[in-house]
This record gives C-alpha cells, sequence and structure tokens, in this order.
C-alpha cells in the first residue's frame, strides 16, 4: 500500500507513529507531511529508515497514493482542526485514512460524509473489539517464551526495543513474534489491541487473548510495552500488561538523560536501580519475571558519551543493555533467548 504520513510541526522526534512507520512497517511511503519541513528529505532528518520527501499538505503528496495516515500519537490522542484539511483532501481523492488517535474519525460526521460518498475507508485503528473480557491468569501456559518491554517512562523506547529484537530474534534462526498493544505496533504488524483504550478491567484480558491466539506457533513472542509504572497517568495500562502477559523475562527501557516524567516534569523518576524490584515486585504476584537485559536510548548522545551511559546504565541495572539502533543486541538477546 502507497500511504502519506501526517506528522505536521513534529516530525521526527515528537512523531513515534510516523518514524516507527518509516522504519519498520511495509508500506510504501510516498510522502512525509510537515509544514515545518517541507522541501526536505526524511532521511535528512531520520537516517536508515524509508526515505521520502517532505511536503506541506496532502495537496502535494504525488499520485499514486492509497491512504493517508496520521503519524502523531499527542498526549490524550486528540484530534488538532490543523489537521483537518489534509485529511479532506485525502477522501476527496478517494483514499483511505488510517489513524491511532483516541478521537476516532469514525465519529466525525464531516470525515463519515466524505468517506462514503469516495467510496473510501476510515480506519480507527485505536477502537478495541467489543468482546473483551477479564484475564483468567492463562497466558502461562503457551508454548513461546513472552518477553514485554517495560520502562523508566513513557517515549522512552519500548516500541523499538520490541521491533528490534524480535526482528534480531528472526535474523538469528528464532521463530519470533510480536504482540502489538499500541497504535504504532499495530499499524506496522496489521493487527493487535490497542490497550490503552480498553476498558480497564479487560486490559489484562486483552493482553492474555492474543497470546494465547499465537502463543503455540511461535518460540518466542515480544510483547510491546506502554507507559511506566510510576507515570501518573499511564501506570494502570503498564500493570494491566504486566500481569495479562505474564511474561517470563523483561526488558527494561529507558532513555538517557530523562530525570523527570514526559509531559509531567514536576514529577522526578526515581534512581534506575529502583526500577528493577518495583517491576519484579509487581510481577511476582502473577509470574516469577526477572528484569534479564535493558536497551538504553543514547541518540542525543555523541559516541563517547553514550558508551559511558551505557556502562553506567548496565550497573545500575545489573544485567546486559545496548541502543538497539546504536549498537549490536547480541548480548542481550543471548541474556533474553
Amino acid at each position: 500500500m502507497r500511504v502519506a504520513v501526517l506528522a505536521h510541526g513534529k516530525f521526527p522526534d515528537r512523531a513515534k507513529t510516523a518514524v516507527g512507520v518509516l522504519r519498520y512497517a511495509d508500506y510504501d511511503v510516498v510522502a512525509v507531511l510537515d509544514r515545518e519541513r517541507a522541501g526536505s528529505r526524511v532521511t535528512d532528518h531520520v537516517p536508515a529508515v524509508q526515505d521520502a520527501p517532505i511536503v506541506a499538505g496532502f495537496g502535494e503528496v504525488p499520485e499514486p497514493v492509497d491512504a493517508l495516515l496520521i503519524g502523531i500519537a499527542p498526549i490524550g490522542g486528540g484530534f488538532e482542526e490543523s489537521w483537518r484539511p489534509d485529511v479532506i483532501a485525502a477522501l476527496t481523492r478517494g483514499c483511505d485514512v488510517i489513524s491511532g488517535l483516541h478521537y476516532f474519525l469514525t465519529d466525525d460526521e464531516e470525515f463519515a460524509r466524505l468517506a462514503a460518498e469516495n467510496d473510501c475507508e476510515l480506519q480507527d485503528v485505536r477502537r478495541p473489539p467489543d468482546d473483551l473480557s477479564v484475564s483468567e491468569g492463562l497466558a502461562d501456559g503457551v508454548d513461546a517464551e513472552v518477553i514485554l518491554t517495560v520502562g523508566t517512562d513513557c517515549s522512552v523506547g519500548k516500541m523499538t526495543t520490541t521491533m528490534e529484537l524480535a526482528q534480531d530474534a528472526r535474523k538469528a534462526g528464532y521463530d519470533a513474534a510480536v504482540i502489538p498493544t499500541g497504535q504504532t505496533g499495530i499499524m506496522i504488524e496489521g493487527w493487535g489491541t490497542p490497550i490503552d483504550r480498553v476498558v480497564s478491567d479487560f486490559t489484562a484480558g486483552a493482553v492474555e487473548e492474543m497470546i494465547r491466539e499465537v502463543g503455540d506457533n511461535h518460540d518466542y513472542l515480544f510483547v510491546e510495552g506502554q507507559g511506566s509504572i510510576v507515570h501518573p497517568a499511564y501506570s494502570a495500562v503498564t500493570c494491566g500488561i504486566l500481569h495479562g502477559a505474564m511474561p517470563d523475562a523483561l526488558v527494561l527501557c529507558h532513555e538517557a538523560g530523562r530525570e523527570v516524567i514526559h509531559g509531567y516534569e514536576s514529577f522526578p523518576l526515581p534512581p534506575i536501580e529502583e526500577y528493577v524490584d518495583l517491576y519484579e515486585g509487581l510481577a511476582a504476584p502473577v509470574s516469577d519475571t526477572p528484569v534479564v537485559a535493558g536497551a538504553l536510548d543514547t541518540s542525543d548522545l555523541d559516541d563517547a558519551a553514550a558508551r559511558q551511559a551505557l556502562t553506567e546504565y548496565e550497573s545500575a541495572i545489573d544485567v546486559p543493555a545496548t541502543d538497539v539502533l546504536r549498537y549490536d543486541t547480541d548480548d542481550v538477546l543471548e541474556a533474553i533467548l
């Protein structure tokens, strides 16, 4: 499918869905929409991903194009009205629109009317199934080993770490699959359940259902983590995934230099070494789940500083760690697999 990706004013640092799609999805990206970066190209800003021109609006997207994908996931998942002209332009050209927002495009009267008139589809990937239920505590019964990425905060690389480790495990000859739990993972993998949109009682059950659906078909399942157990807004979804997955191992993700919670800067992060006990202790009543490896985002550091930060991070959590985009994952995979 040929898609354009909307990322106005956010590309690349605050458009993790857009970057995730460019890095991992099978889509053929024909353009990225960002008024502030128009005239440049994707790889001028992000190395080692699918390249495409950056344009100011959908009217500049070259044909053929099948869909517009909203590549921004702001706090709260709202729809910015400044995006409306691009969505209208896409629907008028008969293109589908794929969204991972909490704001459902199918509930927008104007978008729904235009989609019907132009025989195209609005895909709200953050709309969960209607038939979810509570966990039965059965995820540990699948044949696969289950690995869950957890974080010191939101936006510290859990999705990227999940995708990179699963990809590298497959390259090493293992039968590995991803359990997508967020809008970006769902867009990349083409299936999954958006756990942060599920009724609280059903979050663990939704994760368990996905694991039981595919867990006997693979040797390893890499579960995409969400939020952080210390996050004042997102801790509930983190706990739901942890208990629903009943994982065999955890990979702790962190961004080098992060000292306060993203979007909630009055809340400092606890010391890194405390997270191991926090996650293992929370998991313990449901499953004996150790932190076996770490992943550190060092993208804002030069190489010398990155290596020093990684050494300090490994020492703090007392397990192998790597930056999955900057360095190899051999030691981390060995600890996991």
